[in-house]
């Protein structure tokens, strides 16, 4: 019944459960769930397992730290020009 299946959806044969598994909680990272939503989610006894296996799925958490690192950067410089009077 899964090979069936497997080919209909048009997945590459040998996709198995655990493949699933991952494409269900890559779909709940990238919908932007937490990560303790993911952890209960797949019954993981702590979101370590998850941060772990999925780290890489989180980038906007990456974009993100860059973005408030650069404006404290900018702000920081702003502060020292007025400051100097430039």
């Amino acid at each position: 019944m899964w090979i069936p299946a497997v080919a209909a959806a048009g997945l590459p044969r040998g996709f198995g459960l655990h493949g699933l598994r991952h494409f269900f909680a890559t779909s709940l990272i990238h919908a932007g769930s937490s990560v303790k939503t993911v952890q209960v989610a797949l019954g993981h006894s702590s979101p370590t397992v998850i941060l772990n296996t999925y780290v890489g799925q989180w980038p906007e958490a990456v974009d993100r730290t860059r973005a408030i690192m650069d404006d404290a950067l900018s702000l920081r410089q702003m502060c020292a020009e007025s400051e100097t009077g430039r």
